[in-house]
């Protein structure tokens, strides 16, 4: 027998969304005092009238991390694969920058230069990339979500591509899910702090860095993370600064 959860959850979030509209029309009719507006031209945006900003944590800090890190390493050029674009566009204002994807970007912007790229294969040489960044990406890949072909060691592939391409005492920043480790198909996997560190078992570990999942303390980034630290979370975000 079906558990009824989902359904108790989605009545729950019904009901929610039910109690929020007697404040919205109480906000429109007075505002309507004022200007006059036809009921065709509401939009209801029903949960951003919050106490103080919400955001995404692992996609706030950790692009936040990458940009102090380039600051740090001032390269004449980036190459970026598949992580968010608002990093590597905002970084072009600063640093020119390659950026690779799958899907290739259609943005048009001074020094960012989107072009397409499959992870699994990276067309560059061997030891050529001097700054190289992949961050909340490898673990999608071969899960199919975003129209690539589905591959149990698709993450592995593209690890041991990003090693390959690195050169020697350059820099790779890479960002990804870790915790307890886990497969959740179609989405994402998450990785244990050890698993990372066995598959860039080439490159030299410079800076482990930790953002805890738990955004009801004051802290945001731990530098410097322990391995004790990143097992204790499910699903927190790790960011690692490895050199060849």
């Amino acid at each position: 027998m079906k558990s009824a959860q989902p359904i108790r959850d989605r009545l729950r979030e019904i009901k929610h969304i039910i109690k929020k509209y007697p404040k919205f029309f109480g906000k429109y009719f007075g505002y309507n005092k004022q200007e006059r507006l036809e009921i065709k031209n509401i939009f209801p945006c029903l949960f951003d009238d919050t106490e103080k900003t919400g955001y995404d944590r692992h996609y706030i800090y950790h692009p936040a991390w990458a940009a102090r890190k380039l600051a740090q390493t001032k390269p004449k050029k980036h190459v970026d694969i598949s992580s968010t674009l608002q990093f590597s566009t905002l970084v072009s204002a600063f640093i020119p920058v390659d950026f690779y994807d799958f899907r290739p970007a259609e943005i048009r912007l001074s020094n960012f230069n989107p072009k397409k790229a499959d992870l699994t294969k990276l067309h560059f040489k061997d030891n050529s990339i001097e700054s190289l960044s992949c961050m909340h990406t490898v673990e999608h890949i071969g899960l199919g979500r975003y129209g690539d072909p589905l591959d149990h060691e698709g993450d592995i592939k593209a690890i041991k591509e990003l090693q390959r391409v690195l050169k020697p005492n350059g820099n790779l920043f890479f960002v990804a899910p870790v915790g307890k480790p886990k497969v959740m198909f179609n989405a994402h996997r998450i990785y244990s702090h050890e698993q990372i560190l066995k598959y860039f078992a080439d490159l030299k570990l410079i800076e482990f860095s930790l953002i805890p999942e738990d955004c009801k303390t004051d802290i945001g980034i731990i530098e410097n993370a322990t391995t004790e630290q990143a097992n204790n979370e499910t699903y927190a975000c790790g960011c690692y600064w490895f050199t060849k």
